[in-house]
């Protein structure tokens, strides 16, 4: 299914897309980190280590992943399009190089990365474009990985926030139906593809996870009159939940790791 289809139009898509910049302060407050496991995951699936890998992290956003990949060792570069996320990135991270552009169009060279990585953001692409980008843009032997922090909806708290956000935001809840998007075009373009999930779970005030909530594109892309009474229901429904305060947060993380070959 094409981006525009998915989220119901181009203007649709443009507008989620296009909506990060304004929260990017409570995308870097609210947003999850991912579990070390994940990048050792990522090494073994690629079959190299990040050490000394040069990356392009597509998408990167605030840098949370940007960061964790370089104390991994990565020589990692951000690519991110939004002017509010770039900005905050810079604000946090101002040690890390980082160039505007997305991942329809990267600005690199033929042949000039190891790895290029997707954190939170490949739904937010064109595949027919973003899969020959990275093509062109690997090595032989390079990787493009691309992993999602997915809503445990086995635990019935997340499950019936889920059901209660897709009938309030009706048509704009969107969830992460595209976490698969990258498997049978990269397939189609010559790369091995493996996958993999992985659980695990933080511990956080309820306030970071209405941050979290805040910068979801469903909540982003409306206006603050319209946002605030749902966020106000949302934190009631985490306080019921959670009366000390304190959320556990269960997450599955979603791990696609394409290699060129050869």
């Amino acid at each position: 299914m094409a981006r525009d289809q998915e989220f119901g139009g181009l203007s649709d898509f443009r507008e989620l897309a296009g909506s990060f910049g304004a929260v990017a302060a409570a995308y870097d407050r609210g947003r999850p980190g991912y579990p070390e496991e994940l990048f050792d995951e990522l090494e073994r699936l690629w079959g190299r280590e990040l050490k000394g890998a040069r990356v392009l992290d597509v998408g990167a956003g605030t840098g949370i992943a940007t960061r964790l990949l370089a104390a991994r060792g990565a020589d990692v570069v951000a690519v991110e399009p939004s002017a509010g996320m770039a900005a905050q990135f810079q604000a946090v991270s101002p040690h890390l190089p980082l160039v505007r552009g997305g991942g329809d169009d990267l600005p690199f060279h033929d042949g000039s990365a190891d790895l290029v990585t997707y954190a939170q953001a490949f739904h937010w692409t064109h595949p027919e474009r973003s899969v020959p980008e990275i093509v062109r843009v690997l090595r032989p032997g390079g990787a493009v990985a691309a992993w999602w922090n997915v809503f445990d909806e086995t635990v019935p708290w997340v499950r019936a926030r889920g059901e209660r956000l897709s009938a309030e935001l009706s048509g704009r809840y969107h969830g992460y139906q595209g976490v698969a998007g990258l498997i049978a075009p990269a397939a189609d373009a010559g790369l091995e593809v493996s996958r993999t999930k992985l659980r695990w779970q933080r511990q956080v005030p309820v306030d970071q996870v209405v941050d979290n909530l805040t910068s979801r594109s469903y909540f982003a892309s409306l206006t603050p009159e319209q946002r605030e009474p749902l966020l106000a229901t949302e934190r009631a429904a985490l306080l019921a939940e959670f009366p000390d305060g304190q959320v556990v947060e269960p997450y599955v993380v979603d791990l696609t790791v394409a290699v060129k070959r050869g």
